[in-house]
């Protein structure tokens, strides 16, 4: 098995230390390889799009030639003299297991630099199991994709993403709605030791898929809206996930909505996410529907975002009507206020969450927030 972390270590297939190749300068040359696809880019097109002189592009692109992570791909004719030398990425030089972990199951995803998912996991889980059950069966799934690495490839490290909240910047959990037994465990560190070094990020379920869209061009401020076992929001505003001074933000499922109303599991009453999930049980989807929207409306006159994007299994398990429910309800705001109501849209697949969660490790590496 290939890892590459820590002081500058390399593997015997020649993979970079990328952990340790977060210069912006570096980012901003690998971020452009990878826009660039396998038809390449050249250093000269590389030194104008960055502004860094041609001397100091090719100092980082012979770096990165020689670490694997980039690669010629041909030549191209130019306007004058011999022709360009076109480099490109090579997406299979690294690696990231992403992981999700819900209250009732496990779905994990290997994929490349590009994001590219090449292997997966699926497994019934306990989140109530306690701390040592968990950690045993995360640990057993990501080496069980460690070892589909292909030949050369390296494994930069794990994003673990799972209901907050949670202290993003020291990987440690707090209260979980449902599991208060995790109150203060240090999930980051302790998966970290088991797995035998290898780097983990820890980040709640919302901002991974978030991290996830803004990544792959979802642009602009927006909200993504995720109900399935829980209910809360990821935020990215002006191109950036959001997550706050203490990176709690996006608690959107425990705002009370109606006083004395039902309690939830985070101890409060009436909150978005206990109303929905009692609508969805009783049958009454379309009402959960707009119980959700209630919510959007509230975070859209508050943040004032150009877009709510919904999804989660419960979502999925009705899109047209939690759609057209959550939309619905903005539109009628719109009507009142006479702003315009959000784009509403689906953000559906099974493993958004785990592909979100390998961003976690990836889009840093290409000078994007993670």
């Amino acid at each position: 098995m290939n890892r590459t972390y820590g002081g500058g270590m390399r593997g015997p297939g020649g993979g970079a230390n990328l952990l340790a190749l977060r210069s912006h300068n570096t980012a901003l040359v690998l971020d452009l390889l990878r826009t660039a696809g396998p038809e390449g880019i050249s250093r000269l097109e590389l030194a104008e799009r960055t502004g860094l002189t041609p001397q100091a592009v090719s100092k980082i692109t012979a770096r990165l030639r020689e670490e694997g992570l980039a690669a010629e791909a041909g030549r191209r004719a130019s306007t004058g003299g011999k022709p360009r030398t076109v480099l490109r990425l090579v997406p299979e030089a690294g690696h990231a297991v992403g992981v999700h972990l819900d209250r009732d199951e496990l779905r994990a995803v290997l994929a490349d630099l590009d994001g590219t998912v090449v292997a997966r996991r699926h497994a019934p889980l306990d989140l109530g199991a306690g701390a040592e059950a968990v950690l045993t069966r995360v640990a057993s799934v990501v080496e069980e994709l460690e070892a589909e690495l292909p030949a050369g490839g390296s494994l930069l490290g794990a994003g673990v993403a799972l209901p907050g909240p949670l202290d993003h910047r020291r990987g440690v959990l707090h209260r979980v709605t449902g599991f208060p037994e995790w109150d203060g465990f240090p999930l980051r560190d302790a998966l970290s030791a088991r797995l035998g070094g290898v780097p983990v990020v820890v980040d709640k379920d919302t901002n991974a898929v978030a991290l996830g869209l803004a990544v792959a061009g979802e642009g602009g401020s927006f909200a993504y809206l995720h109900l399935g076992t829980g209910l809360g929001a990821g935020l990215v505003i002006g191109g950036s996930v959001h997550r706050g001074p203490r990176t709690g933000a996006g608690e959107f499922g425990h705002q009370v909505v109606q006083l004395d109303g039902p309690p939830c599991g985070c101890g409060d009453r009436g909150c978005v996410e206990a109303l929905c999930l009692a609508a969805v049980a009783r049958g009454e989807t379309a009402e959960a529907a707009r119980v959700l929207g209630t919510g959007a409306a509230n975070l859209v006159g508050l943040l004032d975002i150009d877009r709510v994007l919904v999804g989660g299994r419960t979502v999925e398990g009705a899109p047209e009507v939690f759609v057209s429910g959550v939309r619905g309800v903005l539109e009628a705001r719109a009507r009142r206020t006479g702003e315009e109501c959000g784009v509403v849209r689906l953000v559906s697949g099974e493993e958004r969450v785990a592909e979100g969660a390998a961003q976690l490790v990836l889009a840093p590496v290409f000078g994007q927030d993670g």
